[in-house]
C-alpha cells in the first residue's frame, strides 16, 4: 500500500522526488537550458520533416522508375507526420516545463507571504 502511494506521488511531476524548496539561480538556469534544448529539438524535427518533403517531391518529379516514385510518395506523408510529431512533442514538454516553473513560483510567493510579519 505504501509503495502505491509513493508511485502516485512520483507521477505528479517529474521532479516530485526532490525537496520542494525555492528555486535558486542554478535551478532557474537549468530550466532555461531545458527550454532552449526543447526548442532545438523542435527545429530538428521540422528540419527533418522539410528535408523529407523536399526529397519526396524531388523524387516524384524526376523519377522514371515506378518503385522510385513509390519511395518518393512515401517520403511526403512521412515528412508531414514527422513535423506533427515534433510539434506535439514540443508542446507537451513545454507545458510540463511551464507547469513546474509556475508551481515553484506560486510556492515561493506563498512562503514569502507567510514569512512577512
Amino acid at each position: 500500500m505504501e509503495i502505491r502511494q509513493k508511485n502516485n506521488e512520483m507521477k505528479e511531476t517529474p521532479y516530485s522526488r526532490y525537496c520542494v524548496d525555492n528555486l535558486i539561480l542554478r535551478d532557474e538556469l537549468a530550466i532555461d537550458r531545458t527550454l532552449l534544448a526543447n526548442e532545438r529539438t523542435l527545429l530538428s524535427y521540422l528540419r527533418f520533416a522539410v528535408a523529407l518533403l523536399i526529397t519526396g517531391v524531388s523524387i516524384v518529379h524526376f523519377s522514371t522508375e515506378g518503385w522510385f516514385r513509390v519511395l518518393g510518395l512515401a517520403c511526403i506523408p512521412t515528412g508531414i507526420i514527422t513535423g506533427v510529431i515534433g510539434v506535439a512533442r514540443y508542446r507537451r514538454v513545454n507545458q510540463s516545463i511551464v507547469r513546474i516553473r509556475n508551481q515553484s513560483e506560486t510556492e515561493t510567493k506563498q512562503k514569502n507571504e507567510n514569512a512577512e510579519p
